[in-house]
Order: structure tokens, then C-alpha cells, then sequence
């Protein structure tokens, strides 16, 4: 079957799903996206995410053209239109077509496209036996500058991230803020056990702040497990007991060496696995 892509109130088989080269999301990566979950047919947390999409477009000033449940609508109907049991959502809002110029101020029509597709997540035996992370030296963006709390079409800071990652031999990477304390991954939020007790960086850090996240925290506190959001150095991360990352594609997958160096005990932690096994009793409620 050829994917659906839904293209302002239009669906479109994947080939035709197209729009102008002078959009300023192309030209300037100046849009906002999410990335959401399908789990047997159900949208996770799918409020929280538009929710997300419009917090982002109004930091940036883009006025989305749909209310948020006309939003979350046309998100439902495509996963329908797609008959989409497992999988992965990408919505994106576009400024729209305008000059070669900056100025927003001279784009027409902002673009909702809304993509169902298949997921790609780690190789499954990382998630029995821990992946490996690598500090890289490109730091996340200033808050002052781009702030990271938007998830803007402009992923130029973690792509070259990534690459620093990859050329590390980790499929994941550490990303440091201005002042030199951990952050984020390239595309996933990082957890931190010690002594029993749950803790990852503050929204202040210079994160994202994850769907996932926030539902592993909700999950920790049902849990009985103590969970902080503090300022958290390289130094946690080599001295932690435990490691693990979340994210939408990754979900929640233990982290057991950093720069070549072994987290722990070198292999997943209690904790992690307990948190991993709610999360999946969660998203297939």
C-alpha cells in the first residue's frame, strides 16, 4: 500500500505529496515539527504532543491555520487513512512560500503536512545488553540563541552532533550546554540512577522537554522512585550507577559505556528495566 500523506486537508499517495521549493521551511528551516507513536492502532499521548506542535509555533510567531482538535483530527485520519497499527506520526507546519529573502513577512499559506510511516528504532539486542554514547563537542544551542524547548524544522545543531557520534562508532551521542553541563542526546533525553534515586537534566539545561521524558517521570513517582531535575555534569554521567535514554523512536533503552568507559555495573540496571517494562505496559494500554 502506498503511504497516505495528508497535505493541507488533502491526502496524497507519498510520490505526489509535494510542496514549493520557495517555502521558507526548504529555504530556512523555519517550521516546526513532532514525532509521535502509533502503538496497536492508538495515538500515545497525542494531546501532549500538539500541545508541543503549538507551544513551538508560538514561540517562533508561525500561526498555525488548524485549531488544536482540528490538528489532532487530521493526525487521526491519516494513521486511519493509512490503516496504521504500529508506527510513527510527523506532522509538520510550514512558514509557507515566499521570497529568497528572510523576511517572513512575504510567505503565503504556512503548509500542515501530516506523514504515517514506519518506525526505525535501535537494533533490539542494545535494549537487552546497553549501547554506547560518546561526548561530542558540539554543544546544544544557546538558549538565548535557539532556544531547544522549540522543535523547529532547523536540526543543523544535532545533525552535526550526530555525525561527531558516528564517526565516534556510537549510534547516539552526548551533547554538553554553554555551561558545560550535560543536556541531551542528538535526539533522545538522558536519565541518570544513583543511589537509587532518578535524575536528568532540568528544562533549564538546554533540553528538549520529552514526551517520553515527562512520562517516565510520571512512571517513577507511581513507582515510589525518587526522581530529581537538576544541573547534571559529565561527571554524573561517569559515575552514575545507572544510564538510560528516552525518546519517541527510542522509547526507553539502557546506556551502559560513555567515551569507552563502562556505566555501572557495564550492563542495564534494575531500575532501567523496571522503567523500560512500565513504559511498555503503558503505551499498549
Amino acid at each position: 500500500m502506498t503511504p497516505k500523506v495528508y497535505v493541507n486537508g488533502k491526502f496524497f499517495d507519498k510520490p505526489d505529496a509535494k510542496i514549493s521549493v520557495y517555502d521558507h521551511g526548504l529555504l530556512y528551516g523555519d517550521g516546526v515539527f513532532e514525532g509521535i507513536r502509533i502503538y496497536e492502532g492508538k495515538v500515545f499521548r497525542l494531546k501532549e504532543h500538539v500541545d508541543r506542535l503549538f507551544e513551538s509555533a508560538r514561540a517562533i510567531k508561525l500561526e498555525i491555520p488548524l485549531s488544536r482538535s482540528q490538528m489532532m483530527e487530521a493526525i487521526q485520519s491519516t494513521v486511519n487513512a493509512n490503516n496504521k497499527k504500529n508506527g510513527y506520526i510527523r506532522p509538520v507546519v510550514t512558514r509557507g512560500a515566499g521570497t529568497l529573502g528572510l523576511d517572513p513577512r512575504k510567505t503565503t499559506d504556512p503548509q500542515v503536512i501530516v506523514i504515517v510511516d514506519d518506525i526505525t528504532m535501535y537494533p533490539a539486542e542494545l535494549y537487552e545488553n546497553g549501547m554506547e554514547i560518546a561526548t561530542v563537542a558540539t554543544i546544544r544551542n544557546h538558549p538565548a540563541a535557539l532556544n531547544p524547548r522549540v522543535k523547529s524544522l532547523n536540526y543543523l545543531n544535532n545533525i552535526l552532533a550526530k555525525l561527531e557520534g558516528i564517526q565516534a562508532g556510537c549510534l547516539e551521542c552526548l551533547m554538553l550546554n554553554h555551561k558545560g553541563e550535560i543536556s541531551e542526546c542528538s535526539g533522545d533525553n538522558i536519565f541518570l540512577v544513583k543511589h537509587g534515586i532518578l535524575r536528568t537534566p532540568s528544562i533549564d539545561s538546554g533540553i528538549l522537554e520529552g514526551i517520553t521524558r515527562n512520562a517516565v517521570l510520571e512512571l517513577a513517582r507511581d513507582a515510589g522512585i525518587s526522581a530529581q531535575e537538576l544541573a547534571l555534569t559529565r561527571h554524573d554521567v561517569l559515575t552514575a550507577d545507572e544510564c538510560f535514554l528516552t525518546g519517541t523512536a527510542a522509547e526507553v533503552i539502557p546506556v551502559t559505556k560513555c567515551d569507552g568507559r563502562p556505566i555501572g555495573a557495564g550492563k542495564p540496571g534494575p531500575i532501567t528495566r523496571q522503567l523500560r517494562e512500565a513504559f511498555h505496559k503503558l503505551v499498549r494500554q
